[in-house]
């Protein structure tokens, strides 16, 4: 299941009606609207949003230009997207920098929405922009939690402060000064989180804010706990005026509730999603995209932006080169089946592609993918330049040194040798080597 699954197959099946009809008369748009309505109630969107939202869709989709127009169905998609698009923030919201450095980042959360980890793949993110940053250990209650910092920051590579159990306000305070003296222009604080919210640990909050005067107070908050992540997200603003709210487990079946509420009813932005377990899966939140996403319309640019950083243009260039010259290896094979890995997976690369709605709940068997992944490193390095040489005797050997069936065997060489032939077709295109999930 991807992103919002049972709401965008609910609403494309709305709007699927309504495309069908050619025209559209007023009451066609308002059944179409209620059925919306319920579909966004489902998906614990909070109902003030709904309302809203469903309000301005109708008021504008039934003027005289959209019911008379060659597409009306059309149009009112359109509408939907804009208003969507509108109610989650409009654009999306960088983090400030900082004029004089450091910039400081005080992040803060209930506990279990997976506050620390994010510091560490905020960091990282951060890191891979040119930026320098250090990581602040201030949850002084929790067992073990500066302890999972240290490993957090490890497992990127980022250093961390910590000054064990002393006031976290003092500890940030002495943090921001040895940033300056040591040159890490970015400080991102973690601090404690509780089960739910109290005086005490906005207090605590409070006095860290007053002592460092942060650049951005960014709130992480689960998505999957929906109405309610809305809710935490109102009481820390209200206590601490926060600049940005970060939603975490974008990738679990989240209903969606949480990431079309929080920017209306909070009027703060959605700066960041995080989208798996792994410390590079956080991306920016684009309002427009995910309006796309929910409308399955899929969201090519973010794949774009996964596809170059999977793949080098040096790379994307060479591959193309050898599809032109008909050269393309087993080698090359892997590498595409690697890259596809670092964008999160075919299931992933098919949730973000237009028109692939109906294939979202398609299980990719990813076992097969490492099974190919297997078959091609028991080649010798020969077989792998040269497919050719692969005759039915070396076929068993390469059988039993993957642990796989001839027949598995023989399957990836025709998926391979059907690349090549489509590749060859389509080497006239430009560009098409930049997408690296050519697969067969």
């Amino acid at each position: 299941m991807g992103l919002f699954s049972s709401l965008s197959e609910k609403i494309s099946n709305v709007f699927a009606k309504l495309t069908k009809r050619g025209k559209l008369t007023e009451g066609d748009i308002k059944e179409a609207m209620r059925e919306v309505r319920v579909a966004l109630l489902e998906a614990d969107v909070n109902y003030l949003v709904v309302k809203q939202l469903v309000n301005s869709i109708t008021e504008k989709a039934v003027g005289e230009r959209v019911l008379k127009s060659l597409t009306p169905g059309q149009q009112v998609i359109k509408i939907v997207n804009e208003e969507l698009t509108a109610i989650m923030g409009g654009t999306n919201a960088k983090l400030a920098v900082s004029p004089n450095p450091p910039t400081i980042i005080l992040m803060c959360g209930l506990q279990g929405a997976g506050k620390t980890t994010m510091c560490g793949k905020l960091a990282l993110s951060l890191r891979k922009q040119g930026k320098k940053p250090i990581l602040v250990a201030c949850d002084i209650y929790r067992p073990a939690a500066i302890e999972q910092l240290e490993i957090v920051g490890k497992s990127v590579n980022i250093p961390v402060f910590k000054k064990g159990t002393q006031n976290p306000a003092k500890t940030s305070k002495e943090a921001v000064e040895y940033a300056k003296q040591y040159g890490y222009d970015t400080v991102i604080i973690d601090t404690a989180g509780r089960l739910q919210i109290n005086e005490e640990l906005m207090n605590e909050l409070k006095e860290i804010k007053k002592v460092v005067n942060p650049t951005e107070i960014l709130l992480t908050v689960d998505s999957m706990t929906g109405q309610e992540a809305v809710n935490v997200s109102e009481t820390f603003n209200n206590e601490l005026d926060i600049t940005g709210v970060i939603l975490t487990k974008l990738d679990g079946d989240t209903r969606g509730g949480a990431a079309l509420s929080i920017s209306y009813v909070v009027k703060k932005p959605i700066k960041f999603c995080g989208i798996g377990e792994k410390m590079n899966d956080l991306e920016p939140f684009y309002p427009d995209r995910m309006a796309s996403r929910i409308l399955g319309m899929g969201d090519v640019l973010t794949l774009i932006e996964k596809a170059e950083q999977a793949v080098s243009r040096e790379e994307a260039e060479k591959l193309e080169k050898k599809f032109r010259e008909n050269s393309f290896t087993f080698d090359d094979y892997l590498s595409q089946l690697e890259n596809m890995k670092k964008m999160g997976g075919l299931q992933n690369i098919l949730g973000m592609l237009p028109g692939m709605g109906a294939l979202k709940n398609v299980q990719i068997d990813e076992k097969q993918l490492l099974k190919n992944k297997a078959i091609i490193q028991s080649m010798t390095a020969k077989e792998r330049i040269n497919p050719e040489l692969i005759k039915s005797s070396n076929r068993q050997r390469i059988a039993k040194g993957a642990g796989v069936t001839i027949q598995e065997v023989n399957q990836l060489i025709k998926q391979f040798e059907q690349t090549k032939e489509l590749m060859k077709q389509m080497k006239n295109r430009k560009g098409f080597g930049k997408m690296p999930f050519n697969i067969g």
